[in-house]
This record gives structure tokens, C-alpha cells and sequence, in this order.
């Protein structure tokens, strides 16, 4: 009974939000979706040439290895960012909060371009390892995957470090001091007190990168090179360059319903949890 009192509460609260998003995000994802299907006539021919594109195909692998491996990467890091702040006093961790977020307020754009400088092959990791080696050293650092995942984990980590950060700081130091009296090495109480109740956080911050990963635009147009397009950029070649806007929202269909896909096992699994 408690806990449908719960789920109530929290349905009550959130209703007007979800209205509002519905109201706003709904007319254009069913007018995208109509597009899909409108062709000559309503069917879903769009959706059978695109599943057998060899295009459609190497992208979406493209897609699904990118976004993995910049959330992997961002979780990691995150982590390691959330778990130092929590070990920091409130006013310190305060002051270290704002150079967290500091890339999060900053253009996409301007630090794709600012990237560019810094990891082209004239560029100033390039020219200080020229100058400590004494040789001339273009590395390929930028128009590739790994410019791409430098962008990517950039934006991604303090999406990261604020749901972990919110999860540690939740954490009794009651337990860690009774862990450690019971014997257990620091190591021991990371793995069986620390990352079992930061899961929450890390669920929550997985889920909203690797959304955003899926989704990407500007950072793989700037800093991936042509075997690192994304679906995204994929939408914006059929929109602008083929013409064909049955196939650029068929493939805007479909990527919608991989992350709803990858949402709602997240969202089942809290609901559990209430």
C-alpha cells in the first residue's frame, strides 16, 4: 500500500512536466513519423530500404561502438571525479563543482573547434611533443575516433559526475567507519560498500550519456572523420544532400525506438525500486 501511495505521489508531481514535454516534444516526433510512412502512399517502404542499406548498416555498427565506448570512458572518469569531490569539503567541493561544469557551459561548437587546434596535426600537443623529441611529429589525433571520443567524453563526464556525486554523498560515513573496524581494507569497502550504493547514480548517468551518445550531431560532423559518422550525421546527408526526408525520418523513427529501447529497462528498473 506504501508503495503505490509512492508511485501516486510521484505521478502527481510529475504530471505537469510530463504534460508539458509531451505537449512540446510529441506534434513533431508523430509529424516525423508520418513522413516515414507518406510516401506515394502510406507504407513502410522507407523503413525496407533503409534495413537493407549497407549504409544504414555500417552506421548504426559505427553508431552502437561510439557511444559505447565514449560512455564507458565517461563513466569511468566521472567516476573518479565524483568520488574525489566526495571526499572534499563542502566549500572545496563547491569551488572544484564549477571547473566540472565549466565545459558543460560551454559551446559544443566552440570546443569542437578549440579541439581542432589543440589536437590537429600542426597543433599544440603535436608541436610540444616536436619540440620535446626534437622531431617533426604529426600524430593523428583529430578526424578520427580518437578526436572523436576526446570531444565525446568531454561533453559527456559531468553528466556523469553529478548523479554519482549526489549517490556518494548519500552515503552514511557510519558504514565506512564500521567497515574499517571490521577489518576491511580500503579496497574492500570501494567494491563492497562504494559502487554498490553508488549504483543508482551510475545507472542514471549511463543511461543519460549513452542517450546523448546515440544521438550526437555536431562533435562527430567536427572532430570524427569519414568511418566515424554517426546516425545523426546519417539524417543530415539524406535531409540536405539526397533529398529524400522518407528515409532521413524513417532512420529518425528508428533511433528514437533504440533509445526507448535502452530507457525503459532503466525506468522499469526504478520503478521496482520505489
Amino acid at each position: 500500500m506504501n508503495r503505490i501511495s509512492n508511485i501516486r505521489a510521484q505521478a502527481m508531481f510529475m504530471s505537469p512536466a510530463v504534460l508539458i514535454a509531451a505537449a512540446i516534444v510529441l506534434p513533431p516526433l508523430l509529424y516525423v513519423f508520418y513522413t516515414s510512412v507518406n510516401g506515394s502512399a502510406l507504407s513502410l517502404a522507407a523503413y525496407g530500404e533503409v534495413l537493407t542499406s549497407r549504409l544504414f548498416r555500417e552506421t548504426l555498427t559505427t553508431t552502437l561502438l561510439i557511444a559505447s565506448l565514449s560512455s564507458l570512458l565517461s563513466l569511468v572518469l566521472g567516476f573518479i571525479v565524483a568520488l574525489h569531490l566526495a571526499r572534499q569539503p563542502a566549500r572545496r567541493r563547491t569551488i572544484l563543482m564549477v571547473l566540472v561544469l565549466l565545459p558543460f557551459w560551454t559551446s559544443v561548437l566552440v570546443k569542437c573547434f578549440a579541439f581542432t587546434i589543440i589536437l590537429g596535426r600542426e597543433g599544440i600537443i603535436n608541436s610540444v611533443l616536436s619540440w620535446i623529441f626534437d622531431t617533426k611529429i604529426q600524430l593523428p589525433l583529430v578526424l578520427n575516433l580518437v578526436g572523436l571520443l576526446v570531444g565525446m567524453t568531454n561533453l559527456l563526464i559531468p553528466l556523469v559526475v553529478l548523479p554519482v556525486l549526489a549517490s556518494l554523498l548519500a552515503i552514511d560515513g557510519a558504514i565506512y567507519r564500521a567497515a574499517s573496524i571490521m577489518g576491511a581494507k580500503p579496497a574492500r569497502i570501494f567494491w563492497t560498500v562504494t559502487v554498490p550504493m553508488s549504483l543508482p547514480g551510475v545507472f542514471a548517468g549511463l543511461l543519460s550519456i549513452f542517450v546523448m551518445s546515440l544521438g550526437a550531431f555536431v562533435i562527430p560532423a567536427l572532430l570524427g572523420g569519414p568511418k566515424t559518422q554517426m546516425l545523426s550525421n546519417l539524417v543530415d546527408f539524406y535531409n540536405r544532400q539526397v533529398l529524400d526526408w522518407h528515409k532521413a525520418s524513417a532512420i529518425s523513427v528508428m533511433l528514437f525506438g533504440m533509445v526507448f529501447v535502452f530507457a525503459a529497462p532503466l525506468a522499469l528498473w526504478r520503478w521496482r525500486k520505489v
